[in-house]
């Protein structure tokens, strides 16, 4: 496979070599923006923010964050696998 300037989306610029690192950036920039966000709750529920309906919000972008990262292990799991079976075949 080529990694020509072809197959390099704007999310892979710079130091990827390959779509499937591309995505891992991707993935790993869309966590750590997640995560910062919580952290953002988590400091004003800190600072004295305590209130019910902050603490709801907190659990909500916690578990979203479960979510994504559930997701985020699932797809390159999947893809290095087809990835593993394109491999063998050639």
């Amino acid at each position: 496979m080529q990694n020509g300037p072809s197959t390099r989306s704007s999310a892979s610029a710079g130091s990827s070599s390959s779509w499937y690192e591309a995505m891992s950036r991707a993935w790993g920039n869309t966590l750590d923006g997640q995560a910062s966000r919580i952290t953002q709750m988590s400091d004003q529920i800190s600072a004295g923010g305590d209130q019910p309906s902050n603490m709801v919000q907190l659990t909500a972008a916690s578990l979203k964050m479960q979510f994504m990262s559930n997701n985020a292990a699932t797809s390159q799991n999947s893809v290095g696998q087809a990835l593993e079976t394109l491999g063998k075949r050639q």
